[in-house]
């Protein structure tokens, strides 16, 4: 059998090379799809990022599509059952860089499109597209500015699907309905170098620090709610030394984050963090860095068609979860949408041998056209 409409637009996503930024001509091909069925495209680059706004429809709710064409490098190719970028349909499965994040969704989000339009081709309000080849990478000349151009030019979304693969065990199984906040630092604390024999003529860094990290790791920043976990703070690197075993450091490095809940503010964290080194005595740098806001869409008219249109295409009833890390939702919630995030099983996501099952992209396929058909059918 010949593969379906969805799997051959994946599989022709796949083929481009699109290893962040690049996107390869993956937004040249889905562009082409999307302005044969009437939709008006923006480009809009940034920078070295290629981003499309594309829209179909003149006035009403508009429920925009969210994704991106790039992906992660692949790791050893040689590791690979097959070229990451020559995909293979193999036992039901495909394989292929890109197949579960995010091209597989991209290509259920056209199909979906394509199917809908040809039965509603006077459907009410509007349907977008807001695609970049920047999530994978430092994302700000991607959704960010994509978003900023639409406020300036007076456009507001009301609802947002971002086809980040959200399922655990089998697609549709979970509904991203909001996401932790992120919250980086980089501290770094410096001491006096010396000799590790006359200690009493150097002060190490590493040895001031490591009390207030332990306070750190130890504190509750909040208890969570409902939607959300209790915020976490981890260690992701420390750096100092010279190499030399005889050498007190001079320098420690630190780089830090904290995954929030909406109970405690990026400035209360800041506040607390800062208090807790001032009270150790530290002789310190430090420079935050902001990825996303917490955002939540608990209920309304976008979830309710999500869940129903889940529903309708697997007989089970969704879980609604903001577990997980950070996705361009951050960039659009705050505008006032309401977003979710639905796409395939994440299980293989940036793994060596990428895949997702043939099936679950169909079932995506016919889901999205399910959620069009609640929220926009005449």
């Amino acid at each position: 059998m010949s593969p379906s409409p969805t799997l051959e637009l994946a599989q022709d996503l796949i083929r481009r090379r699109s290893v962040t930024p690049e996107d390869a001509g993956c937004q040249e091909l889905m562009i082409e799809r999307l302005e044969k069925i009437g939709f008006t495209v923006e480009l809009l680059p940034f920078g070295e990022v290629d981003n499309f706004w594309a829209t179909r429809g003149s006035g009403g709710p508009l429920l925009a599509f969210a994704g991106h064409t790039d992906v992660v490098p692949t790791g050893p190719e040689n590791q690979w059952l097959h070229p990451p970028f020559e995909p293979v349909i193999q036992d039901g499965v495909l394989y292929g860089r890109g197949a579960a994040d995010m091209k597989g969704s991209l290509a259920a989000m056209v199909v979906a499109c394509e199917n809908f339009v040809a039965r509603c081709p006077d459907h009410k309000g509007r349907i977008g597209f807001l695609i970049t080849s920047d999530e994978e990478g430092p994302s700000v000349n991607g959704t960010v500015k994509v978003v900023d151009w639409l406020q300036q030019h007076g456009t507001g979304i009301d609802w947002c699907i971002v086809g980040e693969p959200s399922s655990t065990d089998r697609v549709g199984d979970v509904i991203k309905n909001g996401r932790r906040g992120s919250l980086g630092g980089v501290l770094r604390v410096r001491g006096t170098q010396g000799h590790v024999a006359y200690p009493h003529l150097a002060e190490n860094p590493i040895h001031k620090l490591a009390p207030a990290l332990a306070e750190l790791a130890a504190a509750e920043w909040d208890a969570g709610n409902e939607f959300f976990p209790a915020t976490s703070f981890q260690v992701s690197n420390i750096n100092g030394g010279t190499g030399a075993t005889n050498v007190i450091p001079g320098e420690v490095e630190v780089v830090f984050n904290f995954r929030f809940s909406t109970e405690v503010t990026e400035a209360e964290l800041r506040e607390r963090t800062e208090a807790i080194f001032n009270r150790h005595g530290l002789n310190y740098e430090l420079d935050w860095k902001l990825s996303g806001h917490p955002f939540l869409t608990a209920e309304g008219s976008l979830v309710e068609a999500v869940v129903a249109a889940v529903e309708s295409e697997t007989g089970s009833k969704p879980l609604l979860s903001t577990a997980g890390g950070t996705s361009d939702g951050r960039f659009i919630a705050p505008t006032g949408a309401q977003v979710v995030e639905l796409g395939p099983v994440n299980a293989t996501i940036h793994k060596v041998n990428e895949y997702v099952r043939a099936d679950d992209l169909d079932t995506l396929t016919r889901t999205y056209e399910g959620v069009l058909q609640r929220l926009l059918d005449a």
